[in-house]
């Protein structure tokens, strides 16, 4: 057993403390949540653990002797394993070749008998794993135990898990977190980062939560609960996933029928997916990542071209060629706001007019206007809560969540009559979420129409005031948001229907 304890721990880049005198215990065989916003100074901390950073002041120590740990190496030296929130395993690979990879003798060990080893180690944390299947056939659930494995491979008594279940269905979550409690019993210390409070109260015996590189709070999870967590982290009260009232659907504005959108290699992503979505609604999509969300929003904004099928915007028709026609119709929040988003090397000034910038006021006889385009971006700064100190600022500079306000600042104005929202709130800690969906709670209630792409179930199921399920490009069923289950919906996001078995042929909705 390894008690890990952190005294005084304090880490500055130039001017700024990303870790501000932090001190806390984990104990040998407990799980301890870590909660912050985006910027907190978990990673930062985390870093320092894994041997990355090097600490400016404090020190570790474990079973309360002092360590240094001055590399990678280091930290596997003394038992301690980082679980990346994305997978760092080779899909082209096995099952036992990622997980001695790096190891002395590499892939010139016997891989049978290494094979034969990885089982084992499996069947004794209860972590089933093909050894010799391609990481590439499996699935993300069963992916998840091999990164697990790798640390216990090699050792680690220590585990750092940085948002683990991101990429979980309900069901993968909840045998994840009993595998979590199995590695506790077997006295492996873990630490928990992740921005679902639910998860931190059913399986954390304590839990941490940091505040602009402090500690503000580190308490048993029994003695707290969710609503004080969140208050915790932003300091101040937060709305936790609220529905959006009841409120009477106006016409249809976005109209998809029979779509088929091919994703690289000419693979068919979207398999006649037909929907429609009406004036004040959101149409929740949920389903597990990579099952076509991202070919779908791309085709219906006009970045994908559809092999098959219609798209119909207020009644006007939408491709490829034509969206360029309809600015001021369809707001796109994208996936990845730094690659599909925003111009990082652009301020937050110019990346706010992207869509406008030949348009007056912001450009007169081909000429850009500093003095109209500043005083859109200080309107929308305001409007928007982005916390920076000028609009000159580049977007590279801003935290997570204020590029994904800048991001709506910019796609909300001239209020849409479609939103498209790709995984909005992404990587985004519970202050800015709340922020997010309050600005589309908003719009909805002006009378947009919402498509609510996102693979965070809870959310989706919260947000939408209908829920379809998507599996392999596929609509499996649609449900009323205010009575679809968490269980419900799991079983079909794995294309299981109930009294049916797996899904088979498209619906319509």
């Amino acid at each position: 057993m390894s008690t890990l304890r952190l005294a005084g721990i304090t880490k500055r880049f130039g001017q700024f403390t990303a870790n501000d005198d932090i001190s806390l215990t984990v104990k040998a065989g407990s799980i301890h949540g870590l909660l912050g916003e985006n910027g907190a100074g978990k990673s930062t901390l985390m870093n320092i653990l894994s041997g990355l950073y090097q600490p400016d002041a404090g020190q570790i120590f474990l079973d309360e002797k002092p360590v240094q740990i001055p590399a990678p190496a280091a930290a596997i030296a003394h038992g301690i394993g980082m679980i990346h929130q994305h997978f760092m395993l080779v899909p082209q690979l096995t099952v036992t070749e990622n997980i001695i990879l790096g190891r002395s003798g590499g892939l010139h060990l016997d891989l049978r008998s290494q094979g034969e080893r990885i089982a084992q180690l499996g069947q004794r944390y209860g972590l089933a794993v093909p050894p010799m299947a391609r990481v590439e056939d499996l699935p993300v659930g069963i992916q998840q135990r091999v990164e697990i494995l790798k640390v216990l491979y090699r050792q680690a008594r220590i585990l750092i898990l940085d948002e683990p279940t991101a990429v979980l269905t309900p069901a993968e979550i909840t045998a994840f977190l009993e595998i979590l409690r199995q590695l506790a019993q077997r006295d492996h210390t873990i630490i928990f980062i992740t921005h679902k409070l639910g998860e931190v109260m059913a399986v954390c015996d304590e839990v941490t939560v940091l505040q602009r590189g402090r500690v503000v709070a580190s308490r048993p999870t029994g003695e707290t609960n969710r609503a004080e967590l969140a208050q915790l982290m932003v300091d101040r009260e937060v709305t936790i996933n609220s529905r959006p009232a009841p409120q009477a659907a106006g016409p249809v504005v976005l109209d998809v029928q029979n779509l088929w959108v091919n994703q690289a290699h000419q693979v068919a992503a979207v398999r006649g997916i037909s929907l429609q979505v009406r004036s004040g609604e959101i149409l929740g999509i949920a389903g597990v990542d990579g099952n076509g969300q991202r070919e779908l929003a791309d085709a219906i904004a006009g970045i994908l071209p559809a092999q098959q099928g219609t798209v119909t915007i207020h009644s006007t028709p939408a491709s490829a060629s034509s969206s360029a026609t309809v600015p001021t119709a369809l707001a796109y929040i994208p996936e990845d706001r730094q690659k599909q988003g925003l111009v990082m090397s652009f301020s937050i000034a110019r990346n706010l007019i992207l869509k406008a910038f030949t348009r007056l006021p912001f450009c007169r006889r081909w000429l850009l206007q500093p003095q109209a385009i500043g005083g859109n971006a200080e309107q929308a700064i305001q409007v928007f809560d982005v916390r920076a100190t000028s609009h000159r600022l580049k977007v590279r500079q801003l935290s997570g969540g204020n590029q994904q306000k800048v991001i709506l600042a910019r796609e909300l104005a001239g209020e849409p009559g479609l939103i498209i929202a790709m995984q909005p709130t992404r990587g985004l800690d519970i202050g800015a979420t709340a922020a997010v969906q309050q600005s589309l709670l908003e719009q909805r209630s002006r009378g947009a129409a919402i498509l609510y792409i996102s693979t965070e179930l809870e959310e989706v199921m919260a947000m939408s005031d209908r829920l379809a399920v998507i599996y392999r490009g596929q609509l499996v069923s649609v449900l009323d948001g205010r009575t679809a289950t968490l269980a419900q919906v799991g079983s079909l996001m794995t294309g299981v229907q109930p009294d049916i078995g797996v899904a088979g042929e498209p619906i319509n909705i």
